[in-house]
């Protein structure tokens, strides 16, 4: 192995710049390209500018070793995929370098194809393409990290670090494979690895980073084997690079047979899972031969790092792994956090001094750097800056007169009063629907108008009136249009919100909002999380106004649309000086109240969605248990507090539905709604295994795509759905919320939708 052994100081690195851009130019290009207004030759200029810039800032910050490859297309998973040639047979690829509109078309969909499936990447916000494996072996089409390598080199003279997903995680990650025959498969992608690393020796790069956050997950001692016998032989292959893995997002289990691994370097996570991970360190030691990426930074939360406690750990650490052979770096990639506080100017002063977005978390790692490097006293000021401004907020009264969180609580039922099939029946007789009901997910079309409307408002160019009355325009619009199509029950549209956690957020006390904190949520959609910073409390109601308003339109049943506890937890930037479920319960009985303040109201369907209730498992399943409980306990004590005739909706993005079908039958929803088009057929098989006995609709069709389907296509799903769950329960609807598409392809989409229930109501007696 190559290694340093000479270098006496710490070093720095990063593990990944976000790739949106200060300003979002990055979404931009691809917007524009999509929209034909700019070519590919275009596209690719404008993102090799944005590209470079990031390089440039990190050097600028005093990184030593800077990523690239990191950025991306759309999904650094779907540039794998490509990168391998992994592209399934209905996109008509015939070989070689992937298309621009080739690579699209597996992200978004094409009017000849259905878009690959996405899901959350771990226990993040962010989602990615899941590769489909077929019966090919893999190919290197191109090496995407060489040129990333070649180009830093030649443009910018940076050394920089390519980074790429190990192998392990690509294929457990991806899809198209029995379970049985992972080792057969892991094997297929060692000859691909190891050339592209060949190349990247050959090429002069020094490091190389792995990313294998699937070896911090419940990982079998005979996969930890497989893990060993890939490495070695990859090792073979490319003997002069310096091979980086990096783990993150939770501790390594198998932390003896981690560092045993021939590699030159292995990158621990020392905030998520930390004590874990120093815990192993300190009973099993480091072996002499090797460099430690220590994650001390924070790189999914948006707090200052109180600099001193980091630097006392790193000398933890430095007692079992001597500095010369430690390098200092975020927990993970800087992918999950907004790019620069700078632009954040109407934050309160005591809050904005207690962040830390990308570009200050660069800076802390150069802090902490010099302060090994060069003695503590070197950077006193900066010390000494971070823990006063977390003392300042800490003592801050939206912090310091927390409310008794217990006594109210036991104020708060957190069960219904009857059980689902006595509420079902008095439900059905309430409501009268027909069979297979038809409805969407909540939101509507946000169009250009729209956006510029709210955007006038904020700037005080139009007034309160003028905003209410256009927005009256919009719902009154589309409860004529849901009337039009058939559907059985409506939605006002969520016009008035710009995100389905921020409106809630904006409205509720213990929150603030950023100007510019926007993250990637999945390919060029942005999203700006709240930032949950005090105590959660209910301040008055949020929605009433806007679905009674709907409600006074049309004779048919519309929703109350909340966003819920967990899912309002997950999608915000939290507090972490309290625990996550005292948050939850924060939230939830806000959230209550605002339910009890729709009923009263004469609202009494009401749709809490929780698409993020999955994505918050830890990755350990040891510890699945105490989060499912609290979980479902936060979801429940917003619920229950109703008559049995108020039916409660909620709605899932798409998830491992028989890893926690028990606490989807614990949240106790009248219906369920759950995303499930790009993976329909896969979900409806665990329900041959799994009963489902309360009401469910699966979605039909794909909204992440532009692309309107066939009936055949929503017959066929509502057909299969229907030969494993009862008819007298399954609800009709699309996959989720239709906010980022357009008015056409909305309105033609959902009338299929209504056209193929029509057919399969003609024939119900097929399925009773």
């Amino acid at each position: 192995m190559n290694m340093t052994e000479s270098v006496k100081n710490v070093r720095n690195s990063n593990l990944g710049y976000p790739r949106i851009g200060a300003n979002r130019e990055w979404k931009k290009a691809l917007e524009r390209f999509w929209s034909n207004q700019i070519d590919e030759d275009q596209l690719t200029q404008e993102l090799k500018t944005i590209r470079l810039a990031h390089l440039a800032k990190q050097k600028e910050k005093g990184i030593e070793l800077i990523p690239v490859g990191d950025f991306t297309l759309y999904d650094h998973m779907l540039d794998t995929a490509a990168m391998f040639g992994l592209v399934p047979e209905r996109f008509e690829y015939e070989g070689g370098e992937v298309s621009f509109a080739t690579y699209f078309a597996m992200a978004r969909g094409s009017k000849q194809a259905p878009a690959c499936e996405m899901t959350k990447w771990f226990n993040t916000n962010y989602h990615y393409i899941v590769p489909e494996i077929g019966e090919d072996d893999p190919v290197l089409t191109v090496n995407r990290p060489l040129q990333a390598y070649l180009e830093a080199k030649r443009e910018l003279q940076i050394e920089g670090k390519p980074v790429l997903i190990g192998p392990y995680t690509f294929v457990k990650l991806s899809k198209g494979y029995a379970a049985s025959d992972f080792e057969s498969v892991l094997n297929r992608f060692i000859p691909v690895y190891a050339v592209l690393l060949q190349q990247l020796e050959q090429a002069g790069a020094q490091w190389v980073q792995i990313d294998e956050p699937s070896l911090a997950t419940s990982v079998s001692r005979a996969e930890m084997k497989l893990v060993a016998g890939l490495y070695e032989r990859l090792a073979q292959a490319a003997p002069g690079l310096n091979v980086m893995l990096q783990t993150y997002f939770d501790a390594v289990d198998l932390y003896s047979e981690l560092i045993r691994l021939p590699v030159c370097g292995i990158g621990l996570d020392f905030v998520h899972g930390g004590e874990e991970n120093l815990k192993s360190l300190q009973e099993f030691g480091f072996p002499a031969d090797k460099v430690l990426g220590a994650g001390v930074i924070n790189g999914r939360n948006i707090w200052r790092s109180d600099l001193q406690d980091k630097l006392a750990l790193l000398q933890t650490i430095a007692a079992i792994v001597p500095y010369g052979r430690l390098i200092v770096q975020p927990s993970c990639s800087l992918l999950h956090v907004p790019v620069s506080v700078r632009q954040e100017e109407r934050l309160d002063e005591t809050l904005r001094d207690a962040l830390a977005f990308a570009d200050e978390k660069l800076d802390e790692l150069s802090v902490l750097k010099q302060a090994v490097n060069e003695g503590a006293e070197s950077v006193t000021a900066a010390l000494q800056s971070s823990r006063a401004a977390l003392d300042r907020l800490a003592q801050s009264p939206w912090r310091k007169e927390r409310q008794d969180l217990t006594a109210r609580l036991a104020e708060q039922p957190s069960s219904r009063h009857l059980p689902f099939h006595e509420r079902e029946a008095i439900q059905r007789d309430k409501w009268q629907l027909p069979p297979l009901p038809t409805t969407t997910i909540g939101s509507f079309p946000q169009t250009k108008e729209i956006r510029r409307a709210r955007q006038l408002w904020r700037k005080g160019e139009w007034s309160a009136e003028q905003y209410d009355l256009f927005m009256k325009e919009q719902i009154r619009e589309w409860i004529r249009l849901q009337e039009e199509i058939g559907l059985d029950v409506l939605v006002h549209g969520e016009f008035e919100r710009t995100d389905m956690v921020e409106f809630f957020g904006e409205k509720l006390a213990g929150f603030a909002f950023t100007q510019n904190g926007w993250v990637q949520s999945y390919g060029s959609r942005c999203v700006k999380p709240p930032i949950i910073f005090g105590d959660v409390r209910f301040v008055r109601p949020m929605t009433v106004g806007e679905t009674l308003f709907a409600q006074s339109l049309t004779n048919k049943p519309v929703k109350g649309m909340l966003t819920g506890p967990v899912t309002i937890l997950q999608w915000s930037f939290v507090r972490d000086d309290i625990s996550n479920r005292e948050v939850a319960y924060q939230i939830a009985l806000a959230l209550g109240k605002e339910i009890k303040a729709l009923e009263q109201a004469g609202i009494e369907m009401i749709q809490v969605d929780e698409p993020a209730l999955r994505e918050g498992l830890p990755l350990k399943k040891e510890h699945w248990d105490e989060y499912l409980t609290w979980a479902v306990e936060s979801f429940r004590l917003a619920t229950s507090n109703v008559k049995d005739t108020t039916q409660i909706h909620t709605h899932m993005c798409y998830c491992e539905f028989h890893d926690i079908i028990d606490a989807i039958k614990a949240l106790d929803a009248d219906v369920i709604s759950i995303e499930t088009s790009r993976s329909h057929g896969e979900l409806v098989a665990s329900f041959e295994t799994n009963v489902y006995d309360k009401g469910i609709g699966l979605g039909v069709y794909d909204i992440h795509s532009p692309r309107v389907p066939a009936k055949e296509e929503m017959v066929r799903m509502i057909e299969r759905a229907l030969r494993v769950l009862p008819a007298g329960l399954f609800w009709i609807n699309p996959d989720c919320g239709l906010k980022t598409r357009g008015i056409e392809e909305t309105v033609a989409s959902l009338k299929v939708m209504v056209e193929a229930t029509a057919e399969i109501r003609s024939r119900l007696e097929q399925y009773a």
